[in-house]
């Protein structure tokens, strides 16, 4: 199966009650802060169209009366003013550009940290696919930037120029300025309610879509050996259909745009024969023909501005769903790092404290309605300082258990608490740094190893890494290498073998030091001799006042944990220490027995150094 389930659908947008004018409002809420800077850009940019309006009207007057060969004090005022029209508008855009970017895209900074916080914080991990979440993050979060930098600011600069050049025609012909008025009307009104029209139901598909595709792309990248395998067909209905509406898009777009070259003539033409009947001079008429095209040119940004709105809802939808959620974590440690006075905190400068009480009541999961349940009335406790083992063979809830003490499953059934409070009512940021570890299928990220064992603690030393690294068994190995610590690992650990990747992050697990520690499948990828040194140095390291929940298919090793509990189809069948369980008949001294046949055949088969 590929990874991460069934993809979602894009034909339903996860914006819940979030839509248009409401979502807008949310993320605008968020640009407050630099509401100077955006006003300023606001500003440069109307002083930018109405520089380049001036100049062509400008320009042809200048052009007309030297075809008449005046006097050239006549004609400098004029030359002089084109110049610096000319300069004045590069300057005017080049400044707009800067504080428009600078607000944009230091409020897109906030967002996006925004965003990935409510994602992180996201207790249904499993629903929240990686291409979708990578899409909101990119695409729909820049979606807020368009909104500021294509819409908001172009449109308003555009409104104001528009009435300044109706006010300029109006001083030379009040008749001519209310055909210019019309025009612009229709150009800088109509047109935009057409194109957004025209454009709002496709460009609500689109965003989605994209989301959608994007899981794809990772599941055909990942999934690329099995699709290989077995022939299975790539997803290519949401391209086709993503291809499509672009195509819409980009035909109701030419479609408007043409309307708007029509109108802009159409104007212009109007705007000379009323000039010509109210007798306005030849010079002056020439002035208002360019200026009205110049204007119509300029109001017609509105109808890009409202295309571009119509195309970014579904993003700015999906964005403002998730700024509800909780704000970037403050300076200091990262999830998963214990703060400065709790129990795992203490444990490192040496004043171990004992970490919470864990207790099961009765839990039960079940994923899907009708379905046997993952976890069946499960009673576990785990006392401070208590190291408990879970086993059972595949599909048995191990990993299920885990996700529950996590708070990334919510149990349909029963409570965990810690020292009698619901983990439930953990807020999201906490409850990391009381519990943690290694759970299933830890992420590697492509950078160094440095930077991949500092996010379990930011703050530690070589000292700190060192002995991190060495209880999980992965000392020597970056010691041998020619870059150390620095040593890049790749995307998703692709540099390491699976044994190194898990003890990669077994190690970043270790030096986080939660005050629950959760181990689920450590030593997974490593032969059975490693297996066991890399698990008895992994629980040695572990504060004696610190709990530890190992997941493992593995007997070997357990001898020494106060309990084991032998879970089968989500219920307790066997629990008690190792030498009870494997003096009793049962699940757990079967599956000892064959284990230790066959470790020993594979010990026989490996070469002694």
């Amino acid at each position: 199966m590929l990874p991460g389930g069934p993809a979602p659908t894009a034909a339903v947008p996860a914006t819940g009650a979030t839509t248009g004018a409401r979502a807008e409002r949310t993320v605008l809420r968020l640009a407050r802060p630099y509401l100077g800077r955006l006003v300023g850009a606001g500003l440069l940019a109307a002083a930018t169209e109405f520089a380049g309006l001036a100049l062509m009207a400008t320009a042809t007057w200048l052009l007309m009366s030297a075809a008449g060969r005046p006097t050239l004090d006549r004609l400098t005022v004029a030359i002089v003013a084109v110049r610096a029209l000319a300069v004045s508008r590069g300057v005017f855009r080049y400044t707009e550009r800067l504080a428009g970017h600078d607000a944009v895209l230091r409020m897109i900074t906030d967002v996006r940290a925004r965003v990935f916080a409510t994602l992180a914080a996201r207790r249904d991990g499993a629903a929240q696919r990686t291409g979708d979440a990578l899409s909101r993050l990119v695409s729909d979060v820049e979606a807020v930037q368009d909104l500021l930098l294509r819409v908001l600011v172009p449109g308003a600069a555009a409104a104001l120029v528009s009435l300044l050049a109706v006010g300029g025609a109006a001083l030379i012909s009040p008749p001519a300025a209310g055909v210019l008025a019309v025009g612009v009307l229709v150009a800088g009104v109509a047109l935009p309610a057409l194109a957004t029209g025209l454009t709002r139901r496709a460009a609500d598909e689109v965003a989605p879509l994209r989301g959608a595709l994007a899981v794809d792309a990772v599941d055909l990248t990942h999934g690329a050996a099995d699709l290989a395998a077995f022939g299975a067909a790539s997803a290519e209905g949401r391209a086709r259909r993503l291809a499509r509406l672009e195509r819409r898009l980009a035909a109701a777009g030419f479609a408007v745009d043409a309307a708007g070259v029509l109108i802009s003539g159409l104007t212009a033409a109007a705007v000379v024969a009323v000039a010509l009947r109210a007798g306005v001079g030849a010079v002056l008429v020439g002035v208002l023909a360019v200026g009205t095209l110049a204007a119509v040119e300029i109001a017609l940004a509105l109808v890009g501005a409202a295309r571009q709105r119509a195309q970014l809802r579904a993003g700015l939808a999906r964005v403002a769903a998730l700024l509800t959620g909780p704000g970037p974590a403050p300076a200091g440690p990262v999830a998963g790092t214990p703060a400065a006075g709790t129990p795992a905190a203490a444990g490192r400068t040496g004043a171990v404290a004992a970490g919470p009480d864990v207790r099961f009541d009765g839990v039960t999961v079940r994923y899907r309605a009708g379905a046997a349940p993952a976890l069946d009335g499960v009673d576990l406790d785990l006392p401070a300082g208590r190291r408990v083992a879970v086993v059972g063979p595949s599909g048995a809830g191990k990993s299920t258990l885990a996700g529950v003490l996590t708070g990334a499953v919510r149990p349909d059934a029963g409570r965990v608490t810690l020292d009698g409070t619901d983990v439930a009512g953990y807020p999201p940021e906490e409850l990391p740094r009381m519990i943690g570890g290694l759970l299933a299928e830890a992420y590697v990220f492509h950078a160094s190893v440095r930077e991949n064992l500092l996010l379990g603690r930011p703050g530690a030393d070589e000292a700190e890494l060192t002995a991190a690294t060495r209880a999980a068994g992965l000392l020597d190995w970056v010691r041998d290498q020619p870059a150390g610590w620095d040593t890049v690992v790749g995307e998703q650990g692709g540099q390491l073998s699976g044994g190194q990747r898990q003890r990669l992050a077994l190690a970043r697990a270790l030096l986080a030091a939660p005050a629950v520690l959760v181990l689920d499948e450590p030593t997974e990828g490593l032969d059975p001799a490693a297996a066991d040194a890399v698990l008895a140095s992994a629980l040695a390291a572990t504060p004696a006042g610190h709990s530890v929940l190992l997941i493992s298919h593995r007997l070997s090793g357990l001898a020494e944990l106060d309990e084991i509990v032998v879970l089968d189809a989500g219920r307790v069948v066997q629990r008690g220490r190792h030498a009870d369980l494997v003096a009793q008949p049962g699940w757990y001294r079967d599956q000892w027995l064959l284990q230790e046949a066959a470790e020993r055949g594979y010990l026989a088969l490996t070469p002694t150094p």
